[in-house]
């Protein structure tokens, strides 16, 4: 069966790998990325590539954009090269995480020019994404989400639909992406403790995921990033900081105390102070190291 073509905006770090994905998946992609060498290998594989987010909207029906902050997305739909001003989009659907404010705003802004969103915002980091095994959390109509599922499948495995409203979505990544960051800060402090106490961090990595201890940082991003060295495959420090900044803020909105959280947000906050918000957020560890003196 025959693909319908959708538009793919930001080729970054998980853009890319979904939008490949959806190449390997027969739908024909136009894309559009502000730096050209993010386009090139999409662009031999078959890709269009648009002169800009409105160039996109003009020749697609369905457009799906991945970006890296919420600034970057309300101008990408609703700039003055935006989505919002394309002659043949009817569906905008954004994997990015926003936080609900800028997906109502933006929702508000395309529905008045008669374009239906999803906020679909994915978990799973850039190797979940290069696997197509990311979870997806998608709020908006059900009609359009229903629509969107073989696009969906294509680069995730586990998809919830969470709601009508605009902004569930978004909710729901900010609260993920919160647990996340915590479980990545707690599980380094508790590895550096354990190895300057003389523990070996591969055993403390096998008791951990045999106890209560264990989540996604013990079973993946310790044994698969940490305990090598390599320090990929993560979310960027300042994207998570952003992300958690984000979720503190939607909790204060509502009243929602969140103690723990906020500790998290000076972490993160601290580390990019720091000069390594570009660095993968796996790499917090190598503040413990430092301030504890052990590797």
């Amino acid at each position: 069966m025959t693909q319908p073509s959708l538009g793919f905006i930001g080729i970054g770090d998980m853009g890319a790998p979904m939008a490949g994905r959806l190449l390997d998946a027969g739908f024909p992609l136009v894309i559009y990325d502000v730096r050209a060498e993010a386009t090139a290998p999409l662009a031999a594989r078959g890709a269009k590539v648009a002169a800009g987010p409105r160039a996109v909207a003009d020749t697609v029906e369905t457009v799906i954009v991945s970006l890296p902050t919420p600034d970057v997305v309300r101008h990408v739909a609703l700039g003055p090269d935006g989505i919002v001003h394309g002659t043949k989009i009817k569906s905008y659907i954004d994997l990015s995480t926003t936080g609900a404010v800028v997906a109502k705003e933006v929702a508000t802004g395309l529905n008045a020019a008669d374009i239906a969103c999803l906020d679909s915002p994915v978990s799973g980091g850039s190797r979940g994404a290069e696997a197509g095994t990311l979870a997806l959390m998608v709020s908006g109509p059900k009609a359009l989400y229903d629509a969107m599922v073989p696009a969906f499948e294509a680069i995730g495995k586990n998809l919830f639909y969470l709601g009508e409203a605009p902004g569930l979505g978004q909710t729901m990544k900010l609260t993920n992406n919160y647990l996340s960051a915590t479980a990545n800060i707690a599980t380094a402090e508790a590895m550096v403790m354990g190895v300057k106490a003389g523990l070996d961090p591969a055993v403390m990595v096998d008791v951990f995921n045999a106890s209560s201890g264990r989540n996604d940082s013990t079973m993946n991003k310790v044994p698969n990033s940490i305990l090598n060295r390599r320090f990929d495959k993560s979310m960027k420090q300042r994207l998570l900081y952003k992300d958690v900044k984000l979720c503190m803020a939607e909790a204060e909105a509502m009243d929602v105390p969140m103690w723990l959280g906020n500790s998290v947000k000076q972490v993160l906050a601290f580390a990019v102070s720091q000069g390594s918000g570009d660095e993968a957020s796996v790499a917090l560890i190598k503040y413990n190291e430092q301030w504890t003196g052990v590797t």
